[in-house]
């Protein structure tokens, strides 16, 4: 077995940032060879992750490229196993990237296709290897969960920094500030469909007989009871429509009122809610 300096062990510990004895044990397994020790690290620590494969990760933030002045934006979910990782700053630079990389690459429809694309801030490496070294300093096990892209300007929003809700917005015109409010107002009122057209007819249909029935339970006349149905149904497409909902930040006007305001028309939105499908 190669003897190994403590000197060698310290650098290779900078250049890791795993344990002392692991860097130590590799090094040795590798003749001293720096690169073909990471390997060695690499090839353990999927040996470990595939024990724990089965282990849940609920916990996770969202990695958002958007921009009023970008062509492309994505969201994606990256999942780990508690809470204190999800603000780790590696933790957020590949959420991050991998949100970066798949707004870029339309070719891409899978997460190990994603995984398999080079990082954009770990230089030589792919987002998987990426990953890999990752799980190897923190020991959590790390999952792509969803992931949106659009072609066009965007704007989004994260709520708890991102490790709670995630909001994304195709948009046209405005400003990032602008599409930030409208994502917020998203986050909080947790609108169904982005207007009445946008709604699933069946649902709309229930509504329409549950309040005929209403209508005519309270004994109103017949010739009345549509226009009663009409106006009670705006009320219906008002909370469950983002566009015909009132604005949380002015209660006075609609978000489709207040995006106009801006110069913006919303035009699709994703609101996702870690851990849920």
């Amino acid at each position: 077995m190669a003897e190994i300096t403590a000197a060698a062990v310290k650098a290779f510990r900078e250049r890791t940032g795993l344990p002392l004895m692991d860097c130590k044990k590799a090094l040795q397994e590798a003749g001293g060879d720096e690169d073909a020790a990471v390997e060695v690290l690499r090839k353990k620590g999927q040996q470990l992750a595939d024990k724990r494969s089965d282990r849940e990760t609920a916990f996770g933030r969202f990695g958002l490229h958007i921009g009023s002045d970008k062509s492309v934006g994505a969201m994606v979910e990256l999942l780990c196993e508690s809470a204190p990782v999800t603000t780790n700053e590696d933790f957020v630079q590949l959420a991050d990237d991998l949100a970066a990389v798949y707004a870029n690459n339309a070719s891409i429809t899978t997460a190990d296709e994603l995984l398999a694309q080079p990082s954009p801030s770990a230089e030589g490496k792919t987002l998987a290897e990426q990953k890999d070294d990752l799980f190897n300093r923190i020991r959590e096990v790390f999952n792509v969960g969803r992931m949106a892209r659009l072609d066009g300007p965007s704007g989004g929003y994260m709520h708890h920094a991102g490790t709670t809700a995630g909001v994304m917005l195709a948009i046209e015109g405005g400003t990032d500030d602008a599409a930030k409010d409208v994502a917020m107002h998203v986050a909080a009122m947790k609108p169904a469909a982005l207007d009445k057209d946008s709604l699933d007819p069946e649902i709309v249909n229930k509504e329409r007989e549950i309040l005929k029935e209403a209508a005519l339970a309270e004994g109103k006349p017949e010739n009345i009871v549509e226009k009663m149905v009409e106006g009670r149904i705006r009320n219906f497409f008002a909370e469950r429509c983002l566009l015909e909902q009132a604005f949380v930040k002015d209660d006075k006007q609609s978000v489709g009122e207040y995006a106009a305001s801006a110069g913006m028309k919303v035009t699709q939105f994703w609101h996702w809610v870690i851990g849920e499908k």
